[in-house]
């Protein structure tokens, strides 16, 4: 099944159980989806890897707008965005751990033959291509900047 035939699903069940924060959050990714198919003019389908790439930006813009909630002290705006990321989350691929993360950059850094902070741009072009959609960005960026210090 498509990710567009599986949202189609999930959005009749959230119809019908009334749940208006699942609801939400998967119109906002159909939503994204058309906006992608028809950025180029044409009715085409998306690839997988953009498909990944547009739910990882929406879980990313959710989870930064409950932090910024949480900073100003509006946890009745903050807990509808993480339920929305999580409602999302559901449909990309399983997030790896840190350890595995760091197994990839230290063989990506080994691959590449990085020796400093100047090739953190190589190194992370290429770990996020290997680990796209099953990684945050952040954690990436935090793991190759610490190896190659």
């Amino acid at each position: 099944m498509s990710l567009q035939e599986s949202i189609m699903t999930a959005m009749k069940a959230a119809m019908k159980s009334k749940d208006q924060t699942a609801l939400a959050a998967l119109r906002a990714v159909k939503s994204e989806i058309l906006l992608a198919q028809t950025e180029t003019g044409s009715k085409e389908e998306i690839t997988e890897d953009q498909e990944i790439k547009i739910l990882s930006k929406l879980v990313k813009q959710r989870k930064d707008s409950a932090a910024i909630f949480s900073e100003q002290n509006r946890e009745d705006l903050a807990e509808p965005e993480i339920a929305q990321a999580a409602v999302i989350s559901q449909f990309l691929p399983a997030q790896l751990g840190e350890a595995e993360i760091e197994k990839v950059v230290v063989e990506t850094i080994a691959a590449v033959g990085a020796e400093g902070m100047k090739d953190m741009g190589k190194v992370m072009g290429m770990v996020n291509k290997k680990l796209a959609g099953q990684a945050d960005g952040k954690t990436i960026s935090t793991i190759v900047k610490a190896k190659l210090s």
